[in-house]
C-alpha cells in the first residue's frame, strides 16, 4: 500500500548530501517528525508519547537500580533495602521504577481500548495491531519478572503460583515448569533467571516499539472518523493532514506534562499506594500469605484464571470431551491466555465495514459495557474466591469472551451505522468551522 503523499527530506549542504548517501539518519528523523498526521486526532491519541516516556524511564531507572541489586535469595531483599536507605537518591529511583510500571500499564490499557473503540485494528493496520499485542505480552512478562525481584512475600508466592500454571499443561507441564524455575521449586536459580530476563525484555520491547512505529508510519494513523487520508495527490492529502511536528508534538508534550504532574505527585506523596504491604516482608517459603494477589495490572486476567473452577459446566463439558486431559486448572490457564489472544484476533472477529465506533450506535453500548466489565474483573481479581465474588468473576469473564466471539461478529451483520463524513477535512471543518486553512 502506498504511503501518504508528502514532502520528503532533501539534503542541501555538502555535508548533508555526504551523510545522506552513507547513512540517511537525518532523512529518517525528518520523515518521522514531519509525517502527515490526520488533523482531527483527539486527546485519546496522546498515549503513544506517554508509553514512549515510560519505556525510557523504566530502562534508565532499571539500569541504575541493577548497579546496586544483588540477585541472590539471601541478599535480594537486603539489597533493595540498601537501595532505599544507603544509595543517594535510591528511594526515588525505586519509587519511579515501581510506579513507572503502573503508569506504563495505565497508558497501554487506554491505548488498547482507544484502538478497540476507533477500530485501529482494521485493515490495513492488522499487523500494527498484532505487534502492539506482542508488546503488551512482553510488558506483562517483564512486569511479572520484575515483581519477583524484591523477594518479598508476594514476590515469592506470586512466582510460585504463576509458574505453577505451566505445570498444568498436559504432558510437558512438569518439565517445562522445572526448566523455568531452574529446579523443583522457586529458589535462587529462579531469581537469577527472572533477573536476567527482566533486564533483557525491555530492550526486546524497544525493538518491537520501533517496528510498531514503522508499521503505522507505513499505513498512516487511524483517526476518530476511521476515514482514510486521501492518497490520490499531495494537495488532497495536505487538506486532511498536518505535519506531526510541531502540531501534535506540542499537543503530546502538553499532555505528557499534565500526566507527569499527577505521576510525580503519586511518587512523592503516596509511592506505596499501589503496592502490597506483604511485599515489605522478606520471602518465607514456610509462611503462606492469607491472600495471594498479583499487581493491579494483572488482576483482570487473574480473575479470569480463577473464574473457571471444576464446578462450572463449561469446564466439566470440556473435561469430558477431552477425556480428562483439560482439567479445571488447565482450562483456567487457557482462558487467561485466550482472553488476551481474542483481543489480538479483533481484526478478524469484527465484521463491520465501519471502522470507528463513533458511527456505530449499538456497538457503543456493548463497548462501554466491556470497559465496565474490565474494571469489574480488576476489582474482583483482588477479592477472595468465595461467594459472591466467584459468581461475579464468572459472569464478567463470560461477557469478555462473548463480546469478542459473539457480539462483535453479530453487530457487523445487524447494526445500522450512522452516516460518515466523506473526508477527514469535512469532519474537521464540521468541528472547527472557523479554523484557518
Amino acid at each position: 500500500m502506498a504511503g501518504i503523499p508528502h514532502d520528503h527530506y532533501e539534503p542541501k549542504t555538502g555535508i548533508e548530501k555526504w551523510l545522506h548517501k552513507r547513512l540517511p539518519i537525518v532523512a529518517l528523523a525528518y520523515d518521522t517528525l514531519m509525517i502527515p498526521t490526520p488533523k482531527n486526532l483527539n486527546w485519546m491519541w496522546i498515549w503513544g508519547i506517554v508509553l514512549t516516556f515510560c519505556l525510557a524511564l523504566q530502562i534508565i531507572t532499571g539500569i541504575v537500580l541493577v548497579m546496586h541489586y544483588t540477585p541472590h535469595v539471601d541478599l535480594a531483599f537486603a539489597s533493595v533495602e540498601h537501595i532505599m536507605r544507603d544509595v543517594n537518591g535510591g528511594f526515588a529511583l525505586r519509587y519511579l521504577h515501581a510506579n513507572g510500571a503502573s503508569l506504563f500499564f495505565v497508558a497501554v490499557y487506554l491505548h488498547i481500548f482507544r484502538g478497540l473503540f476507533y477500530g485501529s485494528y482494521k485493515a490495513p493496520r492488522e499487523v500494527t495491531w498484532i505487534i502492539g499485542m506482542l508488546i503488551y505480552l512482553m510488558m506483562m512478562a517483564t512486569g511479572f519478572l520484575g515483581y519477583v525481584l524484591p523477594w518479598g512475600q508476594m514476590s515469592f508466592w506470586g512466582a510460585t503460583v504463576i509458574t505453577g500454571l505451566f505445570g498444568a499443561i498436559p504432558g510437558v507441564g512438569e518439565p517445562l515448569q522445572a526448566w523455568l524455575l531452574g529446579g523443583p521449586a522457586v529458589d535462587n536459580a529462579t531469581l537469577n533467571r527472572f533477573f536476567s530476563l527482566h533486564y533483557l525484555l525491555p530492550f526486546v520491547i524497544a525493538g518491537l516499539v520501533a517496528v510498531h512505529i514503522w508499521a503505522f508510519h507505513t499505513t498512516g494513523n487511524n483517526n476518530p472518523t476511521g476515514v482514510e487520508v486521501r492518497r490520490t495527490s499531495k494537495e488532497e492529502a495536505k487538506k486532511d493532514t498536518v505535519p506531526f511536528f510541531p502540531y501534535f508534538v506540542i499537543k503530546d508534550l502538553f499532555a505528557l506534562a499534565v500526566i507527569m504532574v499527577i505521576f510525580f505527585a503519586i511518587v512523592g506523596f503516596m509511592p506505596n499506594y499501589l503496592g502490597h504491604p506483604d511485599n515489605y516482608i522478606e520471602a518465607n517459603p514456610l509462611a503462606t500469605p492469607a491472600h495471594i494477589v498479583p499487581e493491579w495490572y494483572f488482576l483482570p486476567f487473574y480473575a479470569i484464571l480463577r473464574a473457571f473452577t471444576a464446578d462450572v459446566w463449561v469446564v466439566q463439558l470440556v473435561n469430558f470431551l477431552s477425556f480428562g486431559i483439560i482439567d479445571a486448572k488447565f482450562f483456567g490457564v487457557l482462558a487467561m491466555f485466550g482472553a488476551i489472544a481474542i483481543m489480538a484476533l479483533a481484526p478478524w472477529l469484527d465484521t463491520s465495514s465501519v471502522r470507528s465506533g463513533k458511527y456505530r450506535p449499538m456497538f457503543k453500548w456493548w463497548f462501554y459495557l466491556l470497559c465496565v466489565d474490565f474494571m469489574v474483573l480488576m476489582w474482583v481479581g483482588a477479592m477472595p474466591t468465595d461467594f459472591p465474588y466467584d459468581w461475579i468473576s464468572l459472569i464478567a469473564s463470560a461477557y469478555w469472551f462473548a463480546y469478542f466471539l459473539v457480539i462483535l461478529p453479530l453487530l457487523g451483520v445487524i447494526e445500522k451505522p450512522l452516516p460518515q463524513p466523506a473526508t477527514i477535512e469535512e469532519d474537521f471543518k464540521a468541528h472547527y468551522p472557523h479554523a484557518a486553512e
